[in-house]
């Protein structure tokens, strides 16, 4: 308890402190460190916490409506959903103070949607079970919906928290270039229970976690996160992050989801494939995707084609299952890159 609290307790920031008449929403599941960490220091706090056996739009807007809760932590894919359900538009925000988020890139678009339909203070955390929970935090005075260009990135490191951005060599990359995200604080793990393989691969010897994420730090300590390491696309050489290109696409009419993968290509290596889920009633016209996305971003991260399902796969804490939208397209390879 002492180690979820110690680095927020440390900022002395009001967004990080408790009042006496909170209440806290669990709406992630308690497997994870969204739901955990969030769910603990409340009761530790001697304060109300309701727990959603499973997240669900009702459930939650009824907790807001019903219970009073004052703030939640939930993922982008999460709040999508919410924005999407009829009810939305008609719940009494009035006791909500806060909105956290994190756990994967937002778009800044649903960023702005949300920031206008709930109408309370959002803060982006960035952490891992790894290190306790939020080791980076993006305060509600940089959310702006008029464009801030730091709503696109999660935060500056919390008080105790070094972050370092490293280049394929293990070189610590020059501001404004990416590479893979590492940090060290005592908030780190010790290891992975019985897992020496795991723990040698994630762990330095001098304390620092390979977060696995790729990002960069701009000139005045913001960090901004690309995407997962393994989810890179390599594309005729070029480098291809799935965030981008979903952001990029996030805001056609007719597309309610899409997830960005890289496909066995003989010319590029790679290929750029979007999989889109249409929204209700809504009929996707691949040619108008790419037309969309051709509008926004450089030419070579544009999706080369367009599947089309009817709802992406996720785990239960609303992370896109990658693996298995690639899977039927490297099947018969020996590694998922080409």
């Amino acid at each position: 308890l002492f180690a979820l609290r110690k680095t927020t307790n440390a900022a002395n920031l009001a967004y990080t402190k408790w009042d006496d008449d909170e209440v806290v929403l669990v709406a992630m599941p308690c497997s994870h460190i969204g739901g955990t960490g969030l769910g603990v220091t409340a009761i530790g706090s001697g304060l109300p916490a309701y727990v959603l056996a499973e997240f669900t739009p009702d459930g939650l807007f009824d907790s807001i409506e019903k219970g009073g809760v004052t703030r939640f932590f939930i993922v982008p894919a999460a709040l999508h959903i919410l924005l999407q359900h009829p009810r939305c538009s008609q719940v009494d925000y009035s006791r909500l103070k806060y909105i956290l988020y994190g756990a994967a890139p937002i778009p800044l678009e649903l960023l702005r949607e949300c920031i206008q339909m709930f109408g309370c203070q959002f803060i982006q955390n960035y952490g891992m079970t790894e290190t306790t929970g939020t080791i980076v935090m993006l305060p509600p005075e940089d959310h702006d919906p008029n464009g801030n260009p730091r709503m696109r990135s999660a935060g500056k490191p919390l008080p105790g928290v070094e972050i370092k951005v490293v280049d394929a060599d293990g070189n610590e990359a020059p501001t404004g270039e990416v590479g893979e995200v590492w940090t060290r604080s005592s908030n780190n793990m010790v290891g992975y229970w019985n897992l020496p393989d795991a723990t040698e691969k994630t762990l330095t010897n001098d304390g620092w976690v390979k977060t696995g994420d790729a990002g960069y730090m701009d000139e005045d300590g913001y960090l901004y996160i690309h995407d997962r390491v393994k989810d890179l696309i390599i594309s005729g050489g070029e480098n291809v992050y799935p965030a981008e290109v979903e952001s990029a696409i996030y805001g056609h009419p007719d597309v309610l989801e899409v997830a960005v993968i890289g496909v066995p290509d003989p010319k590029w290596g790679e290929a750029v494939k979007a999989v889109c889920a249409p929204k209700p009633g809504a009929a996707i016209d691949p040619d108008s995707v790419i037309a969309w996305a051709r509008e926004r971003i450089a030419p070579f991260k544009v999706p080369k084609s367009i599947d089309i399902i009817e709802a992406l796969p996720r785990n239960p804490s609303g992370k896109i299952l990658r693996k298995d939208l690639r899977a039927p397209y490297w099947e018969g390879y020996d590694r998922q890159v080409n």
